[in-house]
C-alpha cells in the first residue's frame, strides 16, 4: 500500500508546492477527464507539473525509487483513448514544458518542449509560411508529446504520411530518471530512426516525451477539394482511379453514407479528394477528379476558400470530437483496396447509427458507432477488419465495456517481443500500466 500523502511531500522538495496539485483539489472536469483511463481501482494521490526537463528526470527518478506508477500526459485530451492504466499513484504533467527550442526554418525543421500545443506550434509557423503536416484530434487542445505518444493525425496521411515519418528527433525521460535522445534536428539524419518509431504510438508506455523535432513544410498557395458521391461500386472505381494516377492530392477519404449525409453535401458513399500546391495545378488536378466521377455518374460538388475550410472543420469534428456515453469511436485499418467494402458491411452491421471515414491510400480510418448489442456487432467487425489485412481498436468507450473486451484486439506474433521491449525500458513496470496492447 503506497503512503499517498508521501508522494506530494516528496515530490514537493522537487518541483516546489506550485508544481503539486492534489487529488482532492483538482477541478472536477480534469478529475473526469483523468478517471478515463484508469480502472476503478487506481487511486491517483496528485498530478505534478515539472517545468523543465531536469525537474522532469528527477520526478521519474523519484517515482522509479518509490515503486509509484506513474500516467504521463499532457493537456489529457487523449486520455480517454486506449486501454485502462493500472496500479496509477502519480499523473506527471508536461503542460509546462511548453517552449520553443529551435526553429531553423531554412532546414525546415522545428524543436519544441512535449507540452507546446500543437495550435500553438503551428501559429509559429504560419508566421513564417510553413507548417506542420499533421491534423490530430482536438488541435486546440492536443499537445506535441501527446500526438507522438498516441501516433495521431488524420487526412493529410495520404500526402505526408503518418507522425512517425515526419518525427526526425526527440528526447525523453526514461522510467529510471535518466534522460535519452534519439535522432536530430536535421532532415537527413535518420540515427535513432527505429526508437522514434517505436515510441510513436506506445501510449506513455516506454517513457516520458518531453521533447520533440518535425520536419515542416512550406504552405500551400491555393487549395481546393472535390467530394464524389454516389454507388459504392463507382466510388470503388474512383478510388482506384485515382490511386493509380499522377494526381497528387493531400488528401483522399472514403466516407459512409451517414457521414456525407451529416455534410449535406450529396447522397451515397463518398471520396473526398483534396488538392493543395499552386493555382494552375489545383485547377487541373480537381477537374480531371470531377471528369472521373462524371464518366462514373457519380455526383460531384467542389469546395473552395470559406466552403472548404469549413467543410474540413466540420469532417473531423464530426468523427473526432468526443462521443457521448451511448458512442464508441474506433480505429481500423484495412487493405486500401477493400476498404470500400468494409464500410458498405458496416452499414449493414450499423444501420443508421455510425459515422465511418477511411483514408483511401493508407486504409486507417475511424467509425463511431452506437446502438444495443454494440459488442457483439463491434466483435463481428473486428472480424470483417482482421479478414480485409487489418484490425479494429477501440479509443473511446464506457470505462464499463472497456473492461467487457479486449480494447485494441491485436492477434498478430509480436506480443512476446512488446513485452521484451517493455522489460528493457521499464523494468519495474510503473510507467502507464496495463495500458497498452496485451495489457503491457
Amino acid at each position: 500500500m503506497v503512503n499517498q500523502s508521501a508522494i506530494a511531500q516528496q515530490l514537493e522538495k522537487i518541483l516546489g508546492s506550485s508544481g503539486i496539485c492534489s487529488w482532492a483539489d483538482i477541478e472536477a472536469s480534469r478529475k473526469e477527464q483523468i478517471a478515463q483511463c484508469l480502472t476503478p481501482a487506481a487511486e491517483i494521490d496528485c498530478i505534478v507539473y515539472p517545468q523543465t526537463e531536469a525537474e522532469l528526470a528527477e520526478v521519474m527518478a523519484c517515482a522509479h525509487r518509490q515503486r509509484w506508477g506513474v500516467l504521463p500526459l499532457g493537456s489529457g485530451s487523449k486520455l480517454n483513448w486506449g486501454g485502462l492504466a493500472a496500479g496509477v499513484n502519480l499523473a506527471v504533467s508536461t503542460e509546462r514544458l511548453n517552449k520553443l527550442v529551435d526553429h531553423a526554418a531554412g532546414d525546415l525543421t522545428i524543436t519544441a518542449e512535449a507540452g507546446m500545443k500543437f495550435a500553438e506550434l503551428q501559429q509559429i509557423l504560419a508566421s513564417v509560411g510553413q507548417f506542420l503536416a499533421l491534423d490530430p484530434s482536438y488541435p486546440e487542445m492536443a499537445t506535441l508529446g501527446g500526438i507522438v505518444a498516441t501516433g495521431d493525425t488524420g487526412s493529410l496521411r495520404q500526402r505526408y504520411n503518418g507522425v512517425r515519418d515526419q518525427l526526425i528527433g526527440f528526447s525523453f525521460v526514461r522510467s529510471d530518471g535518466q534522460i535519452a535522445k534519439a535522432g536530430g534536428r536535421v532532415v537527413k539524419n535518420v540515427a535513432g530512426y527505429d526508437l522514434m518509431k517505436l515510441f510513436t504510438g506506445s501510449f506513455g508506455t516506454l517513457g516520458v516525451i518531453s521533447q520533440v523535432t518535425f520536419r515542416v513544410y512550406p504552405l500551400s498557395l491555393s487549395s481546393q477539394t472535390v467530394l464524389l458521391t454516389g454507388e459504392a461500386d463507382a466510388i470503388a472505381t474512383a478510388t482506384q482511379t485515382l490511386l493509380a494516377s499522377a494526381l497528387t492530392p493531400t488528401a483522399a477519404d472514403l466516407l459512409s453514407a451517414q457521414l456525407v449525409n451529416t455534410l449535406e453535401a450529396g447522397a451515397g458513399m463518398g471520396l473526398l479528394v483534396r488538392f493543395q500546391s499552386i493555382a494552375e495545378s489545383v485547377k487541373q488536378q480537381s477537374e480531371r477528379v470531377v471528369e472521373v466521377g462524371k464518366t462514373l455518374g457519380l455526383q460531384s460538388t467542389t469546395f473552395v476558400e470559406a466552403d472548404e475550410a469549413a467543410l474540413w472543420q466540420k469532417l473531423p469534428e464530426q468523427m473526432r470530437s468526443t462521443p457521448t456515453n451511448s458512442e464508441i469511436l474506433c480505429k481500423i485499418g484495412v487493405r486500401p483496396s477493400e476498404a470500400v467494402a468494409v464500410l458498405t458491411q458496416l452499414n449493414l452491421l450499423f444501420p443508421n447509427s455510425s459515422l465511418s471515414l477511411i483514408h483511401a491510400g493508407s486504409g486507417l480510418g475511424l467509425i463511431r458507432v452506437a446502438g444495443e448489442d454494440v459488442i457483439t456487432r463491434l466483435s463481428k467487425m473486428r472480424s470483417i477488419c482482421e479478414s480485409s489485412g487489418g484490425f479494429l481498436s477501440v479509443l473511446v468507450a464506457p470505462i464499463s465495456l472497456k473492461q467487457q473486451l479486449d480494447v485494441w484486439g491485436y492477434t498478430g506474433n509480436a506480443l512476446d517481443l512488446m513485452r521484451r521491449i517493455k522489460q528493457q525500458f521499464d523494468p519495474e513496470n510503473i510507467l502507464s500500466p496495463e495500458r497498452f496492447v496485451g495489457k503491457i
